[in-house]
């Protein structure tokens, strides 16, 4: 007999299963109590039997959610992301999903658990984008789970997190660009920021710029690297997020001359000090050369557009600005998404889907006048090139049908008669 059931007390039933022999060659058991009625524990010894049968079975475990976790930060989040993503997970699952759900057996995890943390999170305060973004941490975790044998199924499928909201996307005109810059002149982080607003680059890159990222001949800058700040203070240097990201983007004219000016302005402090200013060393950073904090530049930016009078936008919202600015301009989307970085071009068309509606009425409009206004010679009708009559107009239906020699081209219900020459 493969499994038995005993009545160990009243509602109480103990399953034994013979699971096949153990690497000594002894037999082994699997036992298990179910609470309830007889047919309960007849329900679960069949549930048991079939994953035998179909190879699914997994032996009992007392690892709970939390012990799991905890290990799997180890084993891979540590070796496998930047020290700053290691400090996100790490966080997420430390304050919210182990005094959550972590003392529950890792086995024992099941869908409604995940989507009861996440309903109760959102009555707290946590937005669906971060809820989402927990949701992908811990499908993550599962899923190597159930890589290493120790689930037979990621739960985390079967639970739906909050559906995605975008929220309004802030990011300034043209007018309120120069207004920031005009501002910012006189601030010690001025060239920073131009290089921001005029090269889309996210904070950690402009924070991690060498001046050999930068070609002042052929007026590039090479991005290749962030610089992070972690919550011991330290400071790390980390790869690009994607390939995309690792990338070279051209230079404004008027940014060129911006950084050439900020850079004879260095090399001349550093000569004061007996010093020079070499390819390694940060384009910005204190005057000791240290990287700069990312929480003063964003506190720098946030004074700065509140003395410009401007609508206060992110410093993240620079990017933005400078997306939306070229796309507004014509700009393709292949080549904003190329100075970006962003992984894929699908990307940048759903970030900036509020720009690319006007872009089509654009394309239809500069459509007319390269066609019509550079070759309206070639499509001038022949007779009327010779001086002959002009093409003759008729508000006739085409199902009137005329039988003579006008060669004729239907528009609604409008027939433009040609005589074919």
């Amino acid at each position: 007999m493969r499994g038995s059931i005993r009545q160990k007390g009243k509602n109480s039933w103990q399953l034994q299963v013979y699971t096949g022999p153990g690497p000594d060659g002894k037999p082994q058991r699997h036992f298990e109590t179910v609470r309830g009625r007889k047919g309960d524990a007849q329900r679960r010894l069949t549930e048991i039997l079939s994953s035998l049968d179909n190879g699914t079975y997994m032996r009992p475990s007392k690892t709970t959610l939390g012990e799991y976790l905890e290990k799997w930060l180890n084993a891979y989040a540590m070796p496998n992301l930047s020290p700053r993503g290691y400090e996100r997970y790490r966080d997420i699952i430390r304050a919210h999903f182990k005094p959550a759900i972590g003392n529950l057996l890792l086995n024992r995890l099941q869908p409604e658990h995940l989507q009861s943390c996440y309903v109760n999170w959102l009555k707290h305060g946590l937005s669906a984008g971060t809820i989402r973004y927990h949701h992908a941490v811990i499908h993550k975790a599962l899923q190597d789970a159930v890589e290493w044998r120790l689930l037979v199924r990621n739960v985390a499928d079967a639970v739906k997190p909050p559906p995605k909201q975008s929220p309004d996307m802030q990011t300034w005109s043209e007018y309120e660009l120069t207004r920031f810059l005009d501002a910012a002149k006189s601030s010690p982080y001025y060239e920073l920021f131009y290089l921001d607003l005029f090269s889309g680059m996210r904070r950690s890159e402009l924070l991690a710029l060498r001046w050999q990222d930068i070609d002042f001949i052929l007026c590039q800058v090479y991005v290749n690297r962030g610089l992070h700040q972690l919550k011991d203070g330290s400071y790390v240097f980390t790869q690009p997020k994607s390939a995309k990201s690792r990338r070279t983007i051209a230079l404004t004219p008027s940014t060129v001359l911006v950084l050439r000016e900020y850079y004879e302005k260095k090399q001349a402090d550093a000569m004061l000090m007996g010093k020079q200013v070499a390819d390694s060393d940060l384009v910005f950073s204190t005057p000791e050369g240290k990287p700069l904090r990312p929480n003063t530049i964003t506190r720098a930016w946030r004074m700065l557009a509140a003395k410009a009078g401007v609508k206060p936008i992110s410093l993240h919202g620079a990017r933005h600005t400078h997306a939306s600015l070229m796309l507004k301009q014509g700009t393709h989307p292949k080549i904003v998404q190329e100075r970006l970085g962003h992984s894929s071009i699908q990307i940048t068309l759903d970030t900036y889907s509020h720009v690319v509606p006007g872009l089509q009425e654009k394309a239809a409009q500069n459509f007319d006048a390269l066609v019509l206004n550079k070759n309206n010679a070639n499509l001038t009708p022949k007779k009327e090139r010779d001086g002959g009559e002009a093409p003759r107009i008729s508000f006739k239906n085409s199902e009137e049908g005329d039988t003579g020699s006008a060669y004729r081209i239907r528009t609604g219900d409008l027939l433009l008669e040609r005589e074919v020459s």
